[in-house]
């Protein structure tokens, strides 16, 4: 796709502004860095608090009496049950029960608020529609602006904004204004840190992130940072980690399915590929591989793709995300293993340009989440 084809978030003139390096990425032109650096910009929503330009993400808005029940049909997670202002993570699935997306929602009380990852948008839209349209109405607000700002200062810096903000939890969303313009803010992202995402129109995207950039905590980060931030922080990218060859158990997701939507719980089963997931969860059919942590024994970026191996020279799978860690100071990856190499510190090799690289099975986040939970 060409540059000239490329859409372009309320927020392109200021990457521009701002020296951003811009790349297309999901059908959009965004910054992957900015002046500062991957590194520099990695370190600072670390120790402050990083801005970044998630425009490019999809959110919808579901309404209707049946709302929850129908979003609930279509994943295995608890969406009836969830509270007025609470945030939960959920799976779309295929009939074989493979991944979608992954996404966020909101119950906002007269409706659900649902972010997806913006290269699935299109497609999330038609599959809702086709399986739920009957029984509730989705309004795609593809134009929307979409912050996040994230760090262990995100705080101290949005409160000055928006006071009150200090008050949400992790996974909780509430609505506010700033010079009388409204806002959604979520206490929650993709980084491992504590921070915010802000759901706010288009027209008032830019002056709200300016607004933030005045901040002495704040900096612009690209997607490069928030690409080596969210891995050390054990978290998939759709795409790479999950996708439509696998389930949300091979993915190590068995945290995001609720017991009521697991077999003998009240509303068990009923989402597309039961059958498969519940198997795999009961241990009736295991999976034949799993996702993984690893870390590099050699200082060897081990990028996606790369085969992985037994020390024998077995063939077992492969890396689906790898970098050097900046925080950890380690090369890090996921990747997918069978069950019988998957416990930690077991040592596989990966083949990089010829060469076995020794690797270890290791626990994640490679570095500790710090949500903030009250």
């Amino acid at each position: 796709m060409s540059a000239t084809e490329l859409l372009q978030t309320p927020l392109h003139a200021l990457h521009l502004e701002l020296g951003a390096r811009m790349v297309p990425f999901a059908g959009y032109s965004m910054p992957v860095q900015y002046p500062a650096g991957l590194m520099a910009e990695h370190q600072h929503t670390r120790n402050a608090a990083g801005l970044f330009d998630v425009s490019h993400m999809g959110q919808l808005r579901l309404s209707g009496p049946e709302a929850a029940a129908a979003f609930e049909s279509l994943m295995p997670v608890d969406v009836i049950g969830l509270a007025p202002g609470k945030q939960r993570y959920g799976l779309l699935l295929t009939d074989e029960g493979t991944i979608v997306d992954d996404l966020m929602f909101v119950n906002r009380e007269d409706h659900l608020f649902v972010i997806v990852n913006g290269a699935c948008k299109h497609g999330d839209l038609a599959h809702m529609q086709q399986r739920i349209g009957q029984r509730c109405t989705i309004e795609p607000q593809f134009d929307r602006g979409l912050l996040a700002l994230q760090g262990p200062q995100a705080v101290t810096a949005l409160q000055r904004l928006l006071p009150g903000v200090e008050k949400l939890v992790f996974m909780t969303g509430a609505a506010f204004e700033w010079q009388g313009r409204p806002l959604f803010v979520t206490r929650s992202g993709y980084t491992g840190e504590d921070g915010f995402e802000l759901s706010l129109a288009a027209a008032d995207t830019e002056a709200f992130a300016r607004a933030l950039l005045a901040q002495p905590e704040v900096q612009p980060i690209g997607l490069g940072a928030r690409n080596s931030l969210r891995l050390e922080a054990g978290l998939c990218l759709y795409g790479n980690d999950i996708d439509t060859t696998t389930t949300p158990v091979e993915a190590g997701l068995n945290w995001a399915m609720q017991k009521v939507r697991r077999s003998g719980g009240a509303r068990a089963g009923g989402f597309p590929g039961a059958a498969r997931v519940l198997a795999q969860l009961d241990g009736a059919t295991p999976p034949e591989r799993v996702r993984v942590g690893l870390i590099a024994q050699e200082r060897v970026p081990v990028r996606e793709h790369t085969e992985l191996q037994s020390e024998a020279g077995e063939r077992l799978g492969e890396v689906t995300s790898g970098l050097l860690g900046p925080t950890i100071n380690q090369p890090i990856a996921m990747g997918y293993l069978p069950p019988a190499f998957a416990a930690p510190g077991t040592r596989v090799n990966a083949l990089v340009r010829g060469k076995a690289v020794p690797m270890v099975v290791a626990p994640m986040p490679f570095v500790p989440n710090r949500y903030y939970r009250g």
